[in-house]
């Protein structure tokens, strides 16, 4: 007995996947007619599939539109984690998301092959690097109070290649006069560095201990500057 076209679907039903108006897509979430173990192994390919597709981590709300609506979206990534255990990459959560990673000890073999990489992150010379480290620790702020904190100016060039590498966003306008734009960090930042949010900074104290950072100096410097205008 011939076997059906599987290339059609039945009668007056459209295939699992098929666009239809509006470039939305009807999918068999909750895969009702497989077995538990069967469905519970598709729904994990597809939260694979779409984390390994994504070029930013991606939310549990996302994820949540390709499984059944009663699928724990922790478990799956719990069971994909331990499969990938022995595995050079990993899944981790970085910025309110979920992401491929290698794991840090391939990093030197990666660079070792020269191949480029998908994830590489822009180069930044070592002035934007310490540009980008004050506007996490002291953000919101604008490209005045950075050049204070540098004692010289920060130029719009070097705020542009930060915005370019889409570690800087526009924040709230300053309430000081002329209302100067303020910036502010991105989610894209968070996840290039490996963190889930801002409190996973390096402790500013650790810093100034250092001899990396001088708040004081900087806060002392604003006081005065503050204090001058209202004179």
């Amino acid at each position: 007995m011939a076997e059906p076209d599987a290339a059609k679907p039945p009668h007056g039903k459209r295939r699992t996947g098929q666009a239809k108006a509006g470039d939305e897509y009807l999918l068999d979430r909750e895969l009702v007619d497989l077995p538990a173990e069967l469905r519970w192994r598709e729904w994990m390919l597809r939260v694979e599939a779409v984390i390994f597709a994504s070029a930013e981590p991606v939310g549990r709300e996302t994820l949540a539109r390709v499984v059944g609506k009663d699928c724990s979206i922790d478990l799956l990534i719990d069971d994909l984690q331990e499969e990938l255990r022995d595995r050079p990459y990993e899944i981790v959560f970085v910025a309110g998301g979920w992401q491929h990673r290698t794991r840090s000890r391939f990093a030197v073999s990666i660079r070792a092959s020269q191949a480029p990489t998908r994830t590489a992150a822009p180069a930044l010379s070592d002035f934007e690097a310490m540009v980008l480290m004050a506007i996490a620790y002291f953000q919101p702020i604008t490209r005045g109070d950075l050049s204070k904190i540098f004692g010289k100016e920060v130029s719009r060039d070097t705020i542009a290649s930060l915005r370019h590498a889409n570690f800087l966003a526009s924040g709230p306008r300053s309430p000081t006069p002329g209302a100067p734009y303020t910036y502010v960090t991105t989610k894209h930042f968070l996840a290039a560095f490996g963190m889930q949010t801002l409190r996973e900074l390096p402790d500013i104290e650790a810093l100034e201990d250092a001899g990396l950072l001088n708040r004081k100096g900087v806060q002392e410097e604003a006081q005065e500057t503050a204090g001058g205008e209202e004179e």
